[in-house]
């Protein structure tokens, strides 16, 4: 459990990087929960995908309002909310002390940025670092209705490799973690900005908090990106997204994209690197062999079940 953070964290200069796309019904009580945050300095970078509704007007209403730092919207590529959001990465003007990435509909609580904050100021200089956690799930008029899987395993670039553990709406980079984030976006694109993340940062040893407790409110709802993680629904979508092959291709993506970035890995994640490569080739016990071998791992005895069956079947 982390506690209480400091007073000294309200000094903290933060930026939000806020991606919208017809995002006009929640939107509002979002920027409401950033305009709570317990931190003397908060910029938000909105980027703004094309909206045809209310949206640029609630941005425009709150850049006038905003009182806690800069408010700047500017206009995204249009390419969907991946590249939405890698165009704020490379968005050179875009410079604070740490980073959080904010989805349009969600709900903040208040110590969300403190606490990140606190945690990432405890690290040694220069050390990279991400603070992720669970997340809370409401429903359209923001009540609670569960919560997100709790995980238990250290995160870790063998744990990065095959699995995202947390969504991008929960975390906060530090300026090493931001460096090592934006000079992978200058290599390549990504699946999704979290997953992207998490790779980078562990595979270049620098660390990530996954926290147990909530600090944000998870909307749910038809228009949602991507869904909820909770309840067996959920665990069936993620086998069949697994053993249908998706997963293979967007594993062949993060593959790709990390071969590229290659410069910024350690020694130990190069190895992992190579092994999970070999998965993709060769009969099926040399698949298994280098599977094992690389000591990539999912959160949970029947994740990992899944994860050797699709190795099995030539999925991964």
């Amino acid at each position: 459990m982390i506690p209480t953070p400091r007073s000294s964290v309200r000094h903290a200069h933060v930026a939000i990087l806020l991606a919208t796309y017809n995002g006009d019904r929640f939107l509002g009580e979002q920027l409401e929960s950033l305009q709570r945050q317990q931190v003397d300095r908060v910029d938000v970078w909105a980027s703004d995908d094309g909206s045809t509704d209310g949206t640029i007007d609630s941005l425009q209403a709150a850049e006038k309002s905003w009182n806690l730092g800069r408010f700047r919207i500017v206009s995204g590529p249009r390419a969907g909310f991946a590249e939405n959001f890698r165009s704020l990465i490379l968005n050179p003007e875009v410079a604070a002390d740490y980073y959080a990435f904010c989805d349009q509909d969600d709900v903040w609580d208040k110590d969300k940025l403190a606490v990140a904050v606190d945690w990432l100021k405890s690290l040694p200089p220069g050390k990279a670092g991400v603070y992720c956690s669970r997340t809370r799930t409401i429903d359209l008029q923001g009540k609670p209705v569960g919560l997100s899987p709790l995980f238990s395993r250290p995160p870790s670039f063998r744990n990065a490799i095959v699995q995202s553990i947390a969504g991008a709406n929960t975390m906060v980079l530090n300026q090493p973690a931001w460096a090592l984030v934006r000079e992978a976006c200058r290599e390549d694109g990504f699946v999704s900005h979290d997953w992207w993340t998490y790779l980078i940062v562990t595979g270049a040893g620098g660390d990530v908090h996954y926290c147990p407790q909530p600090r944000i409110g998870y909307r749910q709802h038809a228009e949602n990106i991507v869904g909820s993680n909770t309840g067996m629904t959920a665990r069936l979508s993620r086998y069949r997204f697994l053993l249908r092959g998706r997963f293979s291709k967007w594993m062949e993506q993060n593959l790709t994209g990390l071969r590229r970035c290659e410069h910024l890995l350690t020694d130990d994640a190069r190895t992992v690197l190579a092994e999970l490569e070999r998965v993709h080739s060769g009969a099926v016990p040399g698949r298994l062999a280098a599977l094992m071998r690389s000591g990539a791992y999912r959160q949970s005895l029947a994740a990992n079940l899944g994860l050797y069956a699709a190795c099995l079947l030539g999925k991964l």
